[in-house]
């Protein structure tokens, strides 16, 4: 518990708040930081769920609506001057009290999708002055152990949704005394926050005994190695914030952090040769592991902006012509560096509901991105080599953009693409953080993004297209009836090759109106240094850091 384990992040953290977070920097903090009702499985492969603030899984009625749960007993938050001195024990209404606070207009939490309309009663929660416990028949409290969770319809993905980061558990006492640093239940407490640069965590002295037992599916030799071991295994994390790439990458190399995930495919070339590992490298023991991501890069466009938002056929043409300029297999031989596999609908490869047969019309064609907008009225009319819009004002677009080295190579190649059909555009950079903030206020008008999954299942990722989550997932605020509808009815199916037809179905919509440019789906290649032990990415969880261990 001596030893310190060096982590980097990509981007500075946003709210250390599960109910408002949503970068997956932050969400690697708070989940380690907090807990949520359930766990995934470490190694297990196909994933699986397990217990981790219950005794047991969940115990769900015979028509799949009411979910009980029971607490384990003397789980304890870390002390906080909020509980007055006195130890404070993890309760039933604490999980009501976090589950409901996302009901809050005023937090705009953007995870409230995984329960608007999906717990009973739920509308109560929006009518008049908010009130995070106001009592609904969708979570009650049996007794101080018990909760049961009722809801509208069946869910077939409610279980991954517990075992969620936004699902993490709260106290009220601490959220109402706006207590300076996070306070949880999980394997770790925040001791020092340079916000933005740097943070410390403490393995959490509080925290109830936990012996690995998960599965040896994945990894056999982990799982033997990890046996009955009590966790965490290291008593400090060491967390540092480099924005950009060469930072992380030299971080690694010069021997600074214990491992890389994943290494920036731009830069590659300073790890990797010929996809393996370079064999100066390899001979100092760092390993490699080259791992599918479950997730989807992708260009969205503000639906409600007044150039190129709207379902009208010019504006539809324009966002069209936009997906054709795009050349994916440029962009992932010379950015990606051959580290991504084209998008061919938003769901990755091992998502369920993911179609290896099905093919994007949405290829790369600027012959026919031309044609479409010289077709509806986006011409050149004064010769100065730029398109201008149908009623002849100027066409200029409003690209927002990392304000990175990769940011500027992604820029530069968006230029050209769009230079190639006659489109400006000009580019906002900015960081990361700035950027969510202005995504979520709809002053955005297109901007790349990258949706890791939060469970392994097909609406993960259409919902982030559902109209009544326009604002918050759906960036692109798209509302389309006929997609939503669709969406509903998937939504009560199981993986089948039912639903799949509706997948279908909602992925001939998003390429019609074009809401979303489909990028690539990228893989991770993954760098450890010799003296790290335990270490296998996880395709869900954000971190492993409760696992690992250090031998140097």
């Amino acid at each position: 518990m001596n030893k310190t384990l060096h982590v980097v992040l990509q981007n500075g953290e946003t709210v250390l708040d599960p109910a408002q977070a949503s970068d997956i920097n932050t969400l690697s903090l708070i989940e380690n930081i907090f807990d949520a009702p359930l766990r995934y499985d470490y190694l297990a492969r196909p994933l699986a769920l397990r217990p981790n603030l219950t005794t047991a899984m969940p115990t769900i009625s015979a028509d799949g609506t009411t979910y009980t749960l029971t607490l384990q007993r003397g789980i304890r938050f870390t002390p906080d001057p909020a509980f007055g001195g006195k130890p404070r024990e993890l309760v039933a209404t604490d999980l009501i009290y976090s589950m409901q606070r996302h009901y809050d207009p005023a937090l705009k939490s953007p995870w409230l999708f995984l329960l608007d309309g999906k717990l009973a009663g739920d509308t109560a929660l929006t009518q008049g002055k908010f009130d995070p416990m106001r009592p609904i028949a969708g979570l009650t409290a049996p007794d101080s152990h018990t909760l049961r969770i009722v809801l509208n319809r069946p869910d077939n993905n409610f279980l991954y949704i517990l075992a969620m980061p936004a699902l993490s558990v709260v106290a009220h006492e601490t959220i109402a005394a706006r207590t300076a640093f996070p306070i949880g239940t999980g394997p770790y407490l925040l001791r020092e926050w340079q916000r933005n640069s740097r943070l410390l965590l403490d393995a959490n002295p509080d925290y109830r005994r936990t012996v690995f037992d998960d599965s040896a599916s994945g990894n056999p030799a982990i799982a033997r190695a990890l046996h009955a071991r009590s966790l965490p295994l290291i008593g400090h994390i060491d967390v540092r914030v480099l924005e950009e790439q060469q930072a992380r990458v030299l971080a690694f190399l010069n021997r600074d952090i214990d491992y890389l995930e994943p290494v920036p495919a731009p830069l590659s070339g300073m790890v990797l040769e010929q996809g393996q590992l370079k064999p100066a490298l390899a001979s100092q023991g760092i390993t490699l592991a080259l791992t599918p991501a479950m997730s989807l890069d992708y260009l969205w466009m503000n639906m409600e902006d007044p150039v190129l938002g709207g379902y009208a056929l010019p504006q539809i043409a324009l966002r069209r012509a936009i997906g054709y300029s795009y050349d994916r297999a440029e962009d992932i031989r010379v950015l990606s560096k051959g580290l991504a596999i084209p998008a061919e609908s938003p769901l990755p490869p091992n998502v369920f509901g993911y179609d290896a047969a099905l093919r994007s019309d949405a290829g790369y064609d600027p012959a026919l991105a031309r044609a479409l907008l010289e077709r509806f009225g986006y011409r050149d009319r004064d010769g100065d080599g730029w398109r201008e819009q149908p009623d002849g004002s100027p066409l200029t677009l409003t690209m927002h953009t990392l304000a990175s080295t990769t940011g500027r190579l992604r820029d530069e190649l968006w230029s050209r693409s769009l230079k190639a059909i006659g489109i400006r555009v000009v580019f906002t950079s900015g960081k990361f953080t700035d950027l969510l903030k202005a995504a979520r206020l709809g002053q955005v008008q297109l901007l790349e993004a990258e949706w890791i999954a939060d469970f392994p299942d097909g609406e993960n990722f259409y919902q982030l297209l559902y109209g009544p989550n326009a604002g918050s997932a759906n960036r692109a605020r798209f509302r389309l009836p006929a997609f939503d509808r669709l969406y509903e009815q998937a939504q009560q199916l199981p993986d089948s090759p039912a639903r799949n037809l509706l997948y279908r179905d909602m992925n001939r919509l998003v390429q019609g109106y074009a809401p979303w440019v489909l990028r690539t789906h990228p893989v991770s290649a993954d760098v450890q240094q010799p003296w790290l032990r335990h270490y296998q990415r996880h395709p869900v969880m954000l971190t492993t850091w409760r696992y690992l261990d250090l031998e140097r």
